[in-house]
C-alpha cells in the first residue's frame, strides 16, 4: 500500500512554478498577481485564504486580500468583481465560498470574467472543460488528476466510482476522468444510488467526495483499489490544541490496508487544491487559455 503524499507533490509543483515565475520576472515582466475576496469570518475560509496568501509568497506571486463584513450587499460585492475584472494588473481572482445567504453565489460566479476565473467555476470554463478545450479547471478535480498522473496510477479502462455529485468536485471530476487522456469508465454515485456499498466495492478507483466523515468503510472497498479521499470535515477532538481535527470521507484505518494507493487526510488532496489555484493563476498571467 502506497500513501499518496499530496503535501510533497504540492511542494514539488510549487518549486516548478517558482522557477517559471523567476524566468518571467527576470525578463522585466511583473509577477503574476492573485486576489481573494473574503466575506465574513468563517473559520475555514479564513484559514484557506491565509494559506493561499502564503502560497503566493512562496512562489513569487503578488497577492491581494479584499475583506468585507458579512453584511456587505450583493451590489457592493458585484461592483468589486467588476472592478477586478477591469484591473489589467491583476491576472486572476477568487471569491471565497460560502457567501452569506443574502448573496447569490451563482450570480457572483457568473459576474467574474472567465479569463480571470482561476477557481474554474464560471460556466464558460466549465463548458470548455467538458468539450476538451483549454480552460481553467476547478482546483480540487485538477489536483486529483495531477496526483494520479504523478503517481503513474493506471487509469485506462479502469472502473472509477466517484461518490458525490457537486459542481465543484464530483461532476467536473467525472468529466476529467472519462477524457481520452485518462480513459477511465466513470460512475457518479450519490445518496440515492441503489446498493451503494456494492457499487463502491466494484471500483478500481474510488473517489470519496461527499463531505460525510468516515462514510466509506472497509467493506465498501475491494482489495487493491486506489482510494482518493476528498473529505475535510472539522470534528471536535480532545486530542488537539485547536479542539478539532480534520476527518476524511474514508475510515482510513479500515480502508488503507486493502488499498494499492490511498490519500490521507490531512496531507492528501488538500495541498493539491491550493497548488492548482497557483497553476491556474500562472496560466492566466501567461495568457495561454483564452487566446
Amino acid at each position: 500500500m502506497i500513501i499518496i503524499d499530496g503535501k510533497q507533490t504540492a511542494f514539488d509543483i510549487k518549486k516548478e512554478i517558482k522557477e517559471e515565475v523567476d524566468k518571467i520576472v527576470s525578463k522585466g515582466n511583473r509577477a503574476p498577481h492573485l486576489a481573494a475576496i473574503l466575506v465574513g469570518h468563517d473559520g475555514g475560509s479564513e484559514t484557506y485564504v491565509a494559506h493561499k496568501i502564503k502560497d503566493c509568497a512562496e512562489v513569487g506571486f503578488k497577492s491581494t486580500m479584499i475583506r468585507y463584513e458579512d453584511d456587505v450587499t450583493e451590489e457592493e460585492l458585484l461592483a468589486k468583481v467588476a472592478e477586478l475584472n477591469a484591473d489589467d494588473e491583476l491576472d486572476g481572482f477568487i471569491v471565497q465560498l460560502p457567501l452569506p445567504k443574502h448573496i447569490s453565489e451563482q450570480k457572483v460566479i457568473e459576474a467574474i470574467d472567465p479569463k480571470k476565473d482561476v477557481d474554474g467555476f464560471h460556466p464558460v470554463n466549465v463548458g470548455r472543460m467538458v468539450i476538451g478545450l483549454p480552460a481553467f479547471v476547478s482546483a480540487t478535480p485538477d489536483g486529483i488528476v495531477e496526483l494520479i498522473r504523478r503517481y503513474k496510477i493506471e487509469t485506462s479502462g479502469k472502473n472509477c466510482v466517484i461518490v458525490g455529485r457537486s459542481n465543484i468536485v464530483g461532476r467536473p471530476l467525472s468529466i476529467l476522468m472519462s477524457q481520452k487522456s485518462i480513459n477511465a469508465t466513470v460512475t457518479v454515485a450519490h445518496s440515492r444510488t441503489k446498493d451503494l456499498e456494492k457499487v463502491c466495492a466494484e471500483a478500481d478507483i474510488l473517489i470519496a467526495a461527499l463531505g460525510s466523515p468516515e462514510f466509506i468503510k472497509g467493506n465498501m472497498v475491494k482489495e487493491g483499489a486506489v482510494v482518493i479521499d476528498v473529505g475535510t470535515t472539522r470534528v471536535e477532538s480532545t486530542e488537539t490544541k485547536s479542539g478539532f481535527k480534520l476527518k476524511g470521507d474514508v475510515k482510513y484505518d479500515e480502508v488503507a490496508p486493502k488499498c494499492s494507493f490511498i490519500t490521507p487526510v490531512p496531507g492528501g488532496v488538500g495541498p493539491m487544491t491550493r497548488v492548482s489555484l497557483l497553476k491556474n493563476t500562472l496560466l492566466a498571467a501567461k495568457k495561454t487559455i483564452f487566446k
